[in-house]
């Protein structure tokens, strides 16, 4: 993870041209989607991610920060939380996408230890 949670610590070229759409995401005990968007913003990048019928269809939004590493050769992100703590996340809409208070709780849940916000 890293120090800014909306910021992707690794190599750059993966945010451009959204290449890491369509990907799979594997959290630290198996796969929870497929990412449907990212955003390259500085400061606030982020990936949503479809669960498909994981958690019955419903998107999440997972700063940039959680992703430990790409896999480009069969195209899947790791990330650094569990299904858990995913599932768990702040409920993700629409309006999540650009609402600066949805971006501070999630940054406070995924930051704090038990993944809970105060």
């Amino acid at each position: 993870m890293t120090s800014n949670m909306w910021e992707y610590g690794h190599g750059q070229d993966d945010w451009a041209n959204n290449r890491l759409v369509g990907y799979k995401v594997e959290a630290i005990d198996g796969n929870i989607g497929k990412i449907d968007e990212t955003t390259a913003e500085t400061g606030a990048q982020c990936v949503v991610v479809d669960t498909g019928p994981w958690i019955f269809g419903q998107k999440v939004m997972l700063p940039a920060g959680l992703i430990d590493r790409v896999d480009h050769d069969n195209e899947k992100v790791y990330v650094s939380a569990d299904k858990d703590r995913v599932k768990n996340s702040p409920e993700f809409t629409d309006s999540s996408r650009t609402d600066d208070s949805y971006r501070q709780n999630l940054g406070d849940y995924y930051n704090s230890p038990r993944g809970t916000t105060r």
